[in-house]
């Protein structure tokens, strides 16, 4: 990986590593509508008149369904279950089994037709481990009553696999700056009227409004346009792999900050999860005849 690949993989393992307690924090004093539209609201405020500058965006119109799907898969419907199942899960759980997103990954891009393929005994095991590591971390939370929150984000880490594929296939000659402007507009736009449903009586407290202005300008803004720059630099399955560090920030932050737990299943979930991780997405060794050159195809998935 070059240098600024590495840049970006430290800023994406630091930025959407900390969501988790921001959202936890931010629940406390918001309805899940309206923390994602404050976040989706003023994430799009930001980004679109960076993206009107670069251009005009009716060159857009032509792909409008696979940014539709893009929005609804990276944005709309996996911010609402991350949300509301933060009400019930810690932080911290919720970014370890967000971690099963590259697991999840293989096996869409497989069954869908990807090159990437589950061709080796190893990758097999690894995604076997970090199954099981998903089991040790949620067993204890389903018999405890959360079984719907603990699939909310399961069905979240299966959202945040499947849109790159989309971004890499359909949307690979969309700039990413217009790309993200655009989804969090329309993200915006289909929760102002729950939002406006929900709006608080009175104003949340600094707690909660700092974790909302961290949400929508850090994690949010910023956070989008250094994801699409990784995907470009390394593609989107490597893209991915920032997954692995998320989960210890999320951890490390849940309870420095929070008080949050940290149980002996908590650490050997993350041990399987993470092991099962890297193993599941390892690449296969060359070929006699000839090195594949599976990266650099990655990398020319997403033009800019």
């Amino acid at each position: 990986m070059s240098r600024r690949g590495w840049l970006l993989f430290a800023a994406m393992s630091l930025i959407w590593g900390v969501p988790y307690l921001m959202i936890k924090v931010a629940v406390e004093g918001v309805s899940v509508p309206v923390l994602v539209f404050v976040r989706t609201a003023v994430g799009a405020a930001v980004l679109l008149p960076l993206a009107l500058r670069s251009g005009p965006l009716r060159e857009l119109r032509r792909h409008w369904r696979p940014l539709a799907a893009f929005a609804a898969l990276e944005i709309i419907v996996p911010w609402w279950l991350l949300s509301d199942a933060e009400r019930h899960l810690t932080s911290s759980m919720t970014g370890l089994l967000i971690a099963a997103s590259p697991i999840i990954a293989v096996v869409v891009a497989r069954l869908t037709g990807d090159a990437e393929r589950l061709d080796t005994l190893l990758r097999w095991a690894g995604l076997g481990v970090g199954l099981v590591g998903v089991a040790v971390l949620a067993a204890p939370e389903l018999r405890g009553g959360d079984a719907w929150a603990i699939t909310e984000v399961l069905l979240v880490a299966a959202c945040y696999a499947t849109a790159p594929l989309i971004a890499a296939r359909r949307l690979r000659d969309v700039p990413a700056l217009p790309m993200t402007a655009v989804c969090l507009t329309f993200a915006a736009l289909v929760y102002t009227p729950p939002a406006i449903l929900t709006w608080p009586d009175a104003v949340p407290g600094p707690r909660v409004l700092a974790a909302l202005a961290g949400l929508a300008l850090v994690c949010t803004a910023l956070a989008f346009l250094v994801f699409f720059a990784l995907i470009r630099e390394v593609g989107p399955s490597r893209a991915l792999v920032f997954t692995y560090v998320n989960p210890a920030v999320a951890v490390v932050a849940g309870v420095l900050v929070l008080a949050e737990p940290l149980s002996a299943s908590i650490l050997v979930a993350f041990a399987l999860i993470l092991g099962g991780s890297v193993l599941a997405t390892a690449r296969p060794p060359a070929r006699s005849g000839g090195v594949r050159r599976r990266t650099g195809r990655l990398r020319n998935t997403i033009g800019s």
